[in-house]
């Protein structure tokens, strides 16, 4: 392992906690010594970065997370996805014209979860009352914090479309015409009084410590905030990104029966690891997948900088993300053939298909009895969006596609062994006008469904979208890790290649994080405008101009991105010997790491 990396890799023995805002870390840290445990530490982190980064997550969004307990040593999926509307069919997208779900404004508004999963960890296996954990992040709504620079930017270039189409957004961001200046104290005194009464309801209601968090809850999903989104969905018609102005088909009652849920973990052994997804309501399995194909391969013999290795990783990536589109989506709905798609005979046949040069085509497997998948996928790959891979239906509203929101990520292990991995989204400031007199937006996740029958990613009442958020765990021999990242579809990639790094080359959490990273953009995109760029890809200049010409030479299409501009990773491990560990990678100069 280097001695050289950007910062120090953190060592302790108290606790850790890791997130893409340093804010949000310190916070987390704090409830630490403040004697809570980890899943305290996570929700009081989660709810800061929701303040402080509300361009990539908010309350009304969705959050998976992969906790561990040390108590039982179970490893459970918090299932903070929410579920389309009882009215979201087919038939009422495609009567309104619609090709495609847009990926902004009131129509692609699916139950917002991101709250009640916060509350139902806090609940089921916290120590702390609401108010505790929910007070930093009233704190600095009501008070102000810095603005980050990009999110000031991310305003600036929203704020004429938010004045004449979304003025309840426009006086939230802009209040008084202002676009926030950068590193200045912004505040956001309606998300305040919202998690102000939240708390309060809590803080009075009769019963035991998790009768007053259900309390909360039930005021959520049909008190004053549920009142206050129907009341203005009942006549709310918003632009969005089709260049049209649509309503919700939110309904009270959707709202008012869901509820987060657990779930088991997937699991896939690799080179003596553990590794444990989502299930395929999210493209976790695809980690999973990816792994299975490079089983394979001689990683360990490959330059972790080199053109053999991101070659051959793309190679596998395109594979198992082809798979994803063809088979992923709810189980609840769908029969998904996720066995046969983790077997190591399904892995060795995908493996043969890689060879010295790179695929143009989209390849996902025969699955024996769902060959139709398959070639849905191929159809809508192609015909739909054209061998160019360009959408038809490319916006010309780009100020609402370009700073599409993205994603937050956090990591926390206390010292008794408790671990949480989760992957906040959704509810961005660019995603639909803020509620009125609440502060925060609704989501836009039902862009990641097709208006197509027969498909698991199907538009369909009470299903999940198959979303991109997919926080990771992995344990071998007696050490835990907990990882993962913001980026949409690149999330499985920018984790999967430090993973390898650190299993086959023995990289540090940080000094992982510092090396250069890739990805491909192979596949058909998850969000709206869902392009295809077939062969192309994209990584750091850090790899040099001879890995880069030899990628060329071999067929990629390859993008060279900024310096220092590729993943947003966070990790955290606890040894077999009880030592912790901690990174955050320095892309952004935000996400950072705190412990002792």
């Amino acid at each position: 392992m280097s001695d050289f990396t950007t910062r120090p890799e953190i060592r302790g023995t108290f606790g850790v906690v890791t997130s893409t805002h340093w804010l949000a870390s310190s916070v987390g840290f704090g409830v630490l010594e403040k004697g809570g445990n980890a899943f305290d530490a996570a929700v009081a982190t989660a709810f800061v970065l929701q303040i402080v980064e509300p361009h990539l997550n908010g309350p009304a969004g969705d959050m998976p997370a992969i906790i561990h307990s040390a108590e039982t040593g179970d490893t459970k999926v918090l299932c903070a996805q929410a579920v389309a509307p009882a009215a979201a069919t087919i038939d009422h997208f495609t009567d309104l014209g619609l090709k495609l779900i847009p990926g902004s404004g009131l129509l692609a508004t699916v139950v917002p979860g991101a709250f009640d999963g916060w509350l139902m960890m806090l609940r089921d296996h916290g120590t702390m009352s609401l108010r505790e954990v929910l007070q930093p992040a009233i704190d600095y709504a009501r008070d102000g914090h810095p603005m980050l620079p990009r999110v000031a930017d991310t305003i600036a270039g929203l704020q004429d479309f938010f004045e004449a189409e979304w003025p309840s957004s426009a006086a939230v961001w802009a209040p008084d015409g202002n676009v926030p200046a950068a590193n200045a104290l912004f505040k956001n005194p309606d998300l305040a009084d919202t998690y102000d009464r939240l708390a309060t309801v809590a803080d009075e209601a009769a019963g035991d410590r998790a009768a007053a968090i259900d309390a909360a809850r039930a005021e959520w999903r049909e008190g004053f905030v549920a009142t206050a989104i129907f009341d203005y969905l009942k006549d709310a018609k918003v632009m969005d990104v089709s260049e049209e102005k649509h309503s919700a088909v939110l309904a009270p009652s959707d709202m008012a029966d869901w509820r987060a849920s657990y779930e088991e973990t997937l699991t896939l052994e690799y080179h003596g690891w553990s590794v444990h997804k989502t299930q395929a309501w999210s493209q976790g399995p695809v980690l999973l997948q990816t792994l299975s194909i490079l089983k394979n391969f001689d990683l360990g013999a490959m330059d972790p900088n080199g053109a053999e290795f991101v070659h051959v990783i793309v190679e596998a990536m395109k594979l198992a993300y082809a798979d994803r589109e063809a088979y992923y989506g709810d189980p609840d709905f769908s029969e998904i053939p996720m066995d046969y798609l983790l077997s190591d005979e399904y892995g060795a046949g995908r493996a043969k298909l890689i060879d010295d040069t790179a695929s143009l085509e989209q390849r996902p497997g025969r699955v024996p009895g769902f060959e139709h998948l398959a070639d849905a996928y191929l159809d809508r790959a192609t015909r739909d969006f054209g061998v160019e891979g360009v959408a038809a239906q490319e916006p010309t509203m780009a100020h609402l596609t370009e700073k599409r929101g993205d994603t937050v990520h956090l990591d926390v292990i206390d010292r008794w062994g408790n671990m949480v991995a989760a992957t906040p989204s959704g509810g961005w400031l660019q995603s639909s006008p803020v509620i009125p007199g609440l502060g925060f937006p609704l989501n836009s996740r039902a862009q990641m469904f097709w208006l197509i029958d027969g498909v698991p990613t199907s538009l369909g009442p009470k299903r999940r979208p198959r979303t991109t958020l997919t926080p990771s765990f992995a344990e071998k021999d007696g050490a835990r890790l907990v990882f993962g990242t913001p980026g949409g579809d690149q999330q499985d990639q920018w984790q999967l290649i430090w993973f390898l790094r650190l299993v086959h080359h023995g990289l540090g959490l940080q000094e992982g994080m510092d090396a250069p990273l890739f990805h491909t953009m192979h596949f058909q995109g998850s969000f709206f405008p869902r392009e295809v760029k077939a062969g192309e890809m994209m990584l750091e200049p850090a790899f040099g101009d001879a890995v880069i010409d030899e990628l060329r030479e071999r067929g990629h299409l390859v993008t060279v991105s900024d310096p220092w501009a590729v993943g947003r990773l966070t990790a955290a491990m606890r040894e077999a010997d009880g030592m912790l560990r901690a990174a955050a990678t320095p892309r952004l100069m935000q996400a950072y790491a705190v412990g002792r």
